[in-house]
């Protein structure tokens, strides 16, 4: 039984595969507990392999399951993965925070390391390669994550409700990719749009 807190269709609104349409997984529950994290975690609903596979199986057209949280790596093994891949004929991505180990059949690797942050820095990022690397930026030194491997590389300003904040964070992320072009600019667009 796995506790998930949504299962829908929209576009992937953020990093590389942003725009596209997925069916999202997000799992409830968490090894760390950021401040700015837009998941309730106390919220959820206990369900099978098999309840989660019709469940995504109702949105045939999307390509890709993002399995997110929460901390998916958490909850998830090589089974789980094959079987979604199987089943669907789908390829599945993973948004992690890189605290836990993940199963090698993953298709897309997406790390987004907490250590920054309050909450965030309560354990460790094991994960050093990925597929793409996508960092959620109040102006930290970007120089912790030159180590990790990554294809890809990201910024994304932190999402405020205060619109000062919000506005002060995507100015400083900007200016961040300016100076380091080896990263890119990120921005949330399924907030921009009101998608889910």
């Amino acid at each position: 039984m796995y506790r998930i807190n949504e299962i829908f269709y929209s576009l992937q609104g953020e990093g590389f595969h942003s725009g596209t349409p997925a069916v999202f997984v997000r799992f409830s529950g968490c090894n760390l507990q950021c401040h700015f994290c837009d998941t309730d975690h106390q919220d959820g609903t206990m369900m099978t392999l098999e309840e989660i596979l019709a469940e995504v199986q109702r949105y045939s057209q999307a390509p890709m399951i993002v399995l997110t949280g929460g901390e998916p790596s958490l909850f998830i093994d090589e089974p789980f993965v094959e079987a979604l891949q199987r089943e669907t004929g789908k390829r599945v991505a993973i948004e992690t925070n890189g605290t836990c180990p993940l199963p090698a059949n993953l298709d897309w690797v997406t790390l987004s390391p907490k250590t920054a942050f309050p909450g965030g820095d309560a354990l460790p990022c094991i994960l050093q390669a990925c597929d793409e690397l996508k960092v959620v930026f109040t102006g930290q030194d970007l120089a912790q994550y030159e180590a990790i491997q990554a294809n890809y590389r990201f910024l994304q300003p932190c999402y405020s409700s205060v619109q000062e904040l919000r506005e002060q964070n995507l100015r400083a992320c900007v200016q961040a990719v300016l100076h380091n072009p080896q990263w890119r600019l990120s921005l949330q667009i399924h907030r921009i749009l009101g998608l889910p």
